[in-house]
């Protein structure tokens, strides 16, 4: 049940009026996408309810209900730890005839529940983003005097292998160009998305929820020609973004040649519109950019996130400065940015060892 809803004639629990408050304050006062409201969601009514199921006997869910390992983490031992929660030992939940909800949760209770998470073979990430859900809910808890404490101050998330990117080669980039058809409509869209995508490494949320005021042309034309766009990217931040004239001039002959045709009298602001005249969706992109990628013989599907790496990548192989590469793609910390130096350096490498002659 979404959090803030509850059956006819149902009060609203008050983990429930808590959690509803914190999303709608994620949306209004930050700024956070609809998909990572969604998540943050998810995580917490995952954890508010399975601390609702547990009820007043205290049983086990996730792993509530007998106690953390010392201090290490690693769950061996009785009592209660002080380490980062991570071990796989059984946790302790709330005292007994306490009951547990997302309000009242100690910290055992949500180390315990972040274990049963990776038993249940979460990815890392994915726990690490369950971890910073909690840690904004209750900061929120706290501030407005719904609990006195902060039960995830000493919780660490779980240690991240920080992979490299998956990117395209270049000639794998141009055979994915040139799958579409671009004498029909679909096809013409098709080309013009995946050529803005590459050539300005927007995020695929970003690219489908485009707007036509966000092109903009340098001599204030209108949309006869594209110089650069306003891209809207985490929390609503807002950055410019250049678009070089290949990519132009296909959006700017989808605008006249397809657009009319697919939209079919729809009016709305979507640049990318779908077979139903309606905005482009994510999953839809999705489809498309697999569909071409086979066609195409790439050795598999990118998703529209590698063709972002690849735009990052591609820059850096051919000199540009990292800095510009940063306020491109619209990371916050030039660290983020920093993974695609080291890829580089691995493919210098690699070409390094494939071609000469004493390597």
């Amino acid at each position: 049940m979404p959090a803030g809803d509850a059956a006819a004639g149902e009060p609203l629990a008050g983990w429930r009026r808590a959690l509803r408050s914190y999303l709608d304050a994620l949306s209004a006062e930050r700024g956070l996408s609809r998909h990572t409201v969604t998540a943050y969601r998810s995580d917490l009514e995952r954890l508010g309810e399975g601390l609702a199921r547990a009820g007043a006997a205290a049983g086990d869910v996730d792993g509530l209900g007998h106690g953390t390992g010392h201090g290490d983490g690693t769950g061996h031992g009785e009592g209660r730890g002080h380490g980062d929660g991570t071990g796989d030992g059984p946790g302790a939940g709330p005292g007994p005839g306490v009951r547990p909800d997302l309000l009242s949760a100690d910290a055992a209770a949500l180390a315990a529940h972040l274990r049963g998470l990776r038993r249940r073979g979460l990815s890392p990430r994915s726990i690490s983003r369950a971890l910073s859900a909690m840690r904004g809910f209750y900061a929120f808890a706290v501030a407005a005097g719904d609990r006195a404490d902060d039960p995830t101050r000493n919780l660490t998330p779980p240690k991240l292998w920080r992979a490299l990117p998956k990117v395209l080669s270049q000639d794998e980039v141009e055979a994915l160009l040139t799958a579409p058809d671009p004498t029909k409509p679909r096809g013409l869209r098709d080309r013009a998305m995946i050529e803005l995508l590459y050539a300005t490494g927007l995020r695929v949320s970003e690219l489908v929820g485009l707007e036509l005021p966000q092109l903009r042309g340098a001599g204030g034309r209108g949309l006869q020609e594209i110089d650069f766009l306003v891209a809207f990217g985490k929390g609503s931040k807002e950055r410019v973004v250049p678009v070089g004239e290949e990519a132009a001039a296909w959006v700017l002959r989808y605008l006249r040649e397809a657009r009319p045709v697919l939209a079919a009298g729809e009016r709305h602001l979507a640049v990318f519109v779908n077979r139903f005249g309606q905005s482009m969706s994510r999953q839809g992109f999705w489809k498309i950019l697999r569909g071409y990628a086979l066609a195409a013989g790439l050795r598999s599907a990118p998703s529209p996130h590698v063709l972002r790496h690849s735009f990052a990548t591609h820059l850096l192989e051919h000199g540009a400065d990292l800095r510009a590469v940063q306020m491109m793609l619209g990371h916050a910390d030039v660290s983020t940015t920093q993974i695609y130096t080291h890829l580089h350096q691995q493919r210098r490498k690699s070409l390094y060892d494939r071609f000469h002659p004493r390597a």
